[in-house]
């Protein structure tokens, strides 16, 4: 707990150590990833420790930003170096709602999932027609580290 308050403590100070009240996005980029730096080549943190404080802390100020944006007026305004512009919501269209897309939608979802039959399979694999279903190429996706609390 005591390294806890020592993080806080040491993130109060950089925020005082700015030479502007309300710095811009830019400034406190440059000035979060200074302090990242600094705790890093400090040495003597618990790495994993110092992330979990700061998830802890990045969801305290989302709930806070999102309680507090609920509260400001739909218009625009422009206060404090922040610009807020409006945007209704609009509608989306409902494809569905059209019998034939609904249909091409289908047999695309069907049409997916023979294809991943075949890519798992490791002999030929044919349909209902007795075409032969092509083993399609895989793009890796980016690998993540999921964190939750």
């Amino acid at each position: 707990m005591e390294k806890t308050k020592d993080l806080f403590m040491m993130m109060r100070e950089k925020e005082v150590a700015t030479t502007k009240f309300l710095p811009s996005k830019k400034e406190l980029t440059c000035s979060s990833k200074e302090f990242a730096n600094m705790l890093l080549n400090n040495g003597d943190i618990n790495l994993e420790e110092v992330y979990s404080q700061a998830l802890r802390l990045k969801e305290s100020l989302s709930t806070i930003e999102g309680v507090l944006k609920e509260r400001l007026p739909q218009e625009n305004f422009e206060a404090f170096g922040l610009k807020g512009t409006f945007r209704s919501g609009g509608d989306s269209l409902n494809y569905s709602d059209d019998p034939i897309y609904s249909e091409l939608k289908k047999h695309l979802d069907d049409r997916a999932e023979l294809l991943k039959t075949a890519y798992k399979t490791k002999q030929e694999f044919y349909d209902s027609d007795g075409i032969c279903v092509p083993v399609v190429s895989s793009t890796p996706r980016k690998s993540s580290l999921a964190i939750s609390f």
